[in-house]
């Protein structure tokens, strides 16, 4: 899943979502965002566009394809908590049933 970041004064970034949970996820990006910045996240999900405000946090080192970089969701909107709850959930069974799926989730 592509993320598009956006922060004040500053151009979009681009980053692919490698983990998702309620509470936040985990970012792989060509190169580390400033820890403690505030940004709005938005990707698409096959139940609609969640966006909301996150913090930056450490970077975790690198992957193959890049920096991992956790962020923590800060404020989301009713609808767009619904939709990641409806995402998780939706992870969660095809989870469950054997299909592969490239996004890692987590309901914490």
């Amino acid at each position: 899943m592509v993320v598009a970041i956006h922060s004040k004064g500053s151009q979009p970034v681009r980053a692919k979502l490698y983990e998702l949970s309620a509470t936040g996820g985990l970012l792989v990006l060509s190169k580390a965002l400033e820890e403690g910045d505030f940004v709005e996240v938005a990707f698409q999900t096959s139940h609609g566009i969640i966006r909301g405000m996150a913090e930056l946090l450490s970077a975790r080192g690198k992957s193959k394809s890049g920096c991992l970089q956790p962020f923590r969701f800060v404020a989301l909107e009713d609808d767009a908590h619904t939709r990641l709850r409806m995402t998780l959930e939706s992870l969660r069974s095809q989870i469950l049933i054997g299909s592969s799926q490239p996004v890692k989730w987590s309901l914490t």
